[in-house]
C-alpha cells in the first residue's frame, strides 16, 4: 500500500492505493491552511489501518508554497520515521501531469512565482505514458511563450494556469478543465511508477528559488 499527499499550493489532498486501486482519497481546496487540515485528510483516509502496514508514502517536495512544501515533506518524514517506511520524493508540477494520462497532448504545467514568473516544466504525454520534456525551473513568461510556439497543442494546468494563459495569447494553448487543473495525491501516487524509493532522512524540500525571507535577508547583507 502507498500513502500519497500533496500540500504544495493552495489544494491539499490525500490517497491510499493499492497498485491501480484506489482505497480513499480525499481533496480540498481551502487555501494554505494545511497545517490544519492534512493531519486529519490522513487519519480519515487510513480509516483506522496501521501505519507499518504501509509499503512506502510519497509527497510532493517542490516547488510550490514553501509552508506548503515543508508541512507536506515534514508530515511524511513523521510518518516515516516513525514505521521505517520508504519514501518517494515527487515533483510537483510531474505530478499535475499525471492528471492527463489517458490523454495524448503537451502539458504545460505551471505555478505562480509572482512578477509574470513561473515554475514551469513541459510533459508530453502518449499512450499513457508521461514523459519529461524540461527539468523543474523558474521561467519567465516571455521565454515560456517562445518555448511553447513550437508544439501543435498545449495544455496549460496548475495553480498558475490562468494567469499564464490569459498574457501568453497563443492559438495553440488550452486551459485544463477544473477537474484536471491542479496536482493531487492520486497523480503523485502515479508518478512513483519510475522512481526509487529513499529514506525518511534522504527526504528534502525542492526549491527552486529562494523564499522572499530569505532574498530580503541576502539584499540586507549586500547593503551593508
Amino acid at each position: 500500500m502507498l500513502l500519497s499527499l500533496d500540500s504544495s499550493a493552495v489544494t491539499a489532498s490525500v490517497a491510499l492505493t493499492d497498485g491501480d486501486t484506489v482505497i480513499e482519497s480525499e481533496f480540498v481546496k481551502s487555501g494554505l491552511t494545511h497545517s490544519e487540515t492534512l493531519m486529519p485528510m490522513i487519519t480519515r483516509v487510513m480509516s483506522g489501518r496501521s501505519y507499518d502496514k504501509l509499503d512506502a508514502v510519497a509527497v510532493t517536495a517542490g516547488p510550490g508554497s514553501f509552508t506548503g512544501v515543508r508541512i507536506g515533506v515534514s508530515t511524511v518524514k513523521g510518518i516515516a520515521f516513525n514505521n521505517n517506511i520508504p519514501c518517494f520524493s515527487i515533483s510537483t508540477l510531474e505530478a499535475i501531469a499525471y492528471n492527463f494520462a489517458d490523454t495524448d497532448t503537451v502539458v504545460c504545467a505551471v505555478m505562480d512565482a509572482r512578477r509574470m514568473q513561473f515554475y514551469n516544466a513541459l510533459f508530453k504525454v502518449e499512450n499513457s505514458q508521461v514523459i519529461r520534456l524540461c527539468d523543474d525551473r523558474a521561467i519567465s513568461l516571455d521565454d515560456l511563450r517562445e518555448e511553447l510556439k513550437e508544439y501543435e497543442k498545449v495544455v496549460v494546468a496548475g495553480d498558475g494556469a490562468f494567469v499564464c494563459y490569459q498574457n501568453l495569447g497563443l492559438d495553440n494553448c488550452f486551459i485544463a478543465d477544473d477537474d484536471r487543473m491542479y496536482q493531487n495525491a492520486l497523480g503523485v501516487a502515479k508518478a512513483t511508477s519510475d522512481k526509487m524509493p529513499m529514506s525518511a532522512k534522504a527526504l528534502m524540500p525542492v526549491y527552486l528559488r529562494q523564499s522572499q525571507a530569505e532574498r530580503e535577508l541576502k539584499l540586507k547583507k549586500i547593503i551593508r
